[in-house]
């Protein structure tokens, strides 16, 4: 059996949180045909083209993508990152965070997350990866602790938003972090929002 947990807009698509699949030995792609085969036609759309999808915590994306071999006893969890479908919304230490997927700036991402941290100075925001993120757990973990780190006086940097960066890169060094998980050689990736849920609404309304 391979379990299947779904976040977010997934579980909106499937009406489900969880269920359990009888096969083995299929790759990753393989389970996504499946999924599509037997979600509901009367939900939400699931966009494939826009979810994380961890395979026992890992990102698939850092082991064979959609060819990943899947096997009974594997735990999958697929996680809709873009805006415009079901939110990402969460609660860390009762503060709400939310996750964005931006795409298409054209090799301007960090100005374009510095004009938004401008629009919307009330909101903590950091830019990383998208292949960084392997999980909405994994987001709460870092989120968390850096909550705590700040509220203890041992935040990794002066920023909030930068010792976001260097935990999800597991470092200390900047530039270090901005190699492993930065922004700007990609063409999509996942910004961290934290804040109050008006500002998190506006900020949704505004992408």
């Amino acid at each position: 059996m391979i379990t299947v947990k779904l976040l977010g807009g997934a579980k909106k698509a499937f009406g489900l949180e969880k269920f359990e699949i009888d096969l083995d030995n299929v790759t990753l792609s393989k389970l996504i045909d499946y999924l599509l085969s037997v979600k509901p036609a009367d939900t939400l759309e699931l966009d494939t083209k826009n979810i994380l999808i961890a395979v026992n915590g890992a990102d698939s994306s850092a082991l064979k993508g959609p060819n990943t071999v899947l096997h009974s006893g594997d735990v999958v969890s697929i996680i809709p990152v873009i805006h415009g479908g079901g939110r990402l919304c969460f609660k860390v230490d009762s503060k709400n965070a939310e996750l964005f997927c931006i795409k298409n700036q054209k090799g301007k991402n960090y100005d374009f997350l510095t004009l938004l941290r401008k629009k919307f100075p009330a909101l903590v925001m950091e830019g990383v990866s998208p292949k960084t993120i392997t999980g909405i757990l994994h987001a709460k973990k870092i989120l968390a602790q850096t909550i705590y780190a700040k509220k203890h006086h041992l935040l990794l940097a002066k920023k909030t938003e930068t010792d976001i960066l260097l935990r999800f890169a597991a470092t200390t060094q900047i530039s270090g972090a901005i190699n492993a998980v930065g922004i700007e050689k990609f063409d999509e990736f996942v910004i961290i929002a934290l804040g109050n849920k008006s500002a998190l609404d506006k900020i949704h309304n505004h992408l």
